[in-house]
């Protein structure tokens, strides 16, 4: 429960990154590209934003790590789904046509990132003493 607020700010970066993107570089760089640099400039803040929360609230484990990621991407997709489809309006084909890798759709990395994010910044921050098996929980 104590990450659910860091899942609420990676909410609200989302949202900024996607109105900054609307707003201020998709009519120069055309959909595509536009929706590329905004996958970019999401990864980077929500890296910025874990950081920030596993600096105040450390992981314990691998298995916190993974709970915490996979957690945060059923409440992603959770929200990306319910809220775009039903208080946007967005066809269940328009929600998916993001996912389009093979077409350059890029979003599926936000989504990757929000996953193993925790694990990663665990594994980074995890000091392991030489010579001495890592006995933490998993």
């Amino acid at each position: 429960m104590k990450y659910l607020p860091g899942w609420l700010l990676l909410l609200m970066a989302a949202v900024a990154n996607g109105a900054l993107r609307e707003t201020l570089y998709k009519r120069q760089l055309g959909d595509l590209a536009a929706h590329q640099v905004s996958t970019a400039t999401g990864i980077l803040l929500f890296a910025l934003i874990m950081w920030v929360i596993f600096r105040t609230w450390p992981l314990r484990s691998a298995r916190q790590a993974w709970s915490v990621g996979g957690t945060w991407l059923v409440l992603t997709t959770g929200f990306e789904f319910g809220f775009g489809h039903f208080v946007m309006g967005h066809s269940w084909g328009e929600l998916f046509h993001d996912y389009g890798l093979l077409e350059g759709r890029v979003w599926v990395f936000v989504l990757l990132w929000t996953a193993i994010g925790p694990y990663i910044f665990w594994r980074f921050g995890h000091r392991e003493v030489p010579g001495v098996p890592d006995r933490s929980p998993t």
